[in-house]
């Protein structure tokens, strides 16, 4: 009975620790933020995947749009627009860096899933 008891709480815990709630960013104007790829206590997001290949979830849930920036030390290896309510899933390999930029306040929903292909 103990053991069934401990394996239900590690099951469970397991569970919670993995399981994600997506991030929900307000970006005022004329604002850069880091999201995800410096780590801890330096990105807006965790992405629980940090350090391995991953895909970004990101909508847009504002009537302004935006732009994510992925970079790799200092160098910008692409700029991908998001239209005012559109939802995009972006590659990050596992060196590169996510920020987000706008010139006007927006709301986004950020999620992260493993690159598993």
């Amino acid at each position: 009975m103990k053991l069934f008891i401990l394996s239900a709480i590690t099951f469970f815990s397991f569970n919670i620790i993995t399981a994600q709630e997506p991030y929900i960013l307000e970006l005022g104007s004329s604002q850069s933020m880091c999201i995800a790829g410096k780590g801890p206590g330096q990105d807006g997001a965790i992405n629980p995947y940090l350090g391995s290949d991953s895909y970004a979830i990101v909508e847009n849930m504002s009537k302004n749009g935006f732009e994510v920036r992925i970079q790799v030390k200092e160098d910008i290896i692409e700029i991908i627009p998001i239209k005012p309510l559109e939802k995009k899933r972006i590659l990050l390999l596992k060196n590169q860096v996510m920020y987000f930029d706008t010139n006007k306040e927006c709301k986004v929903k950020i999620d992260f899933e493993a690159k598993t292909d």
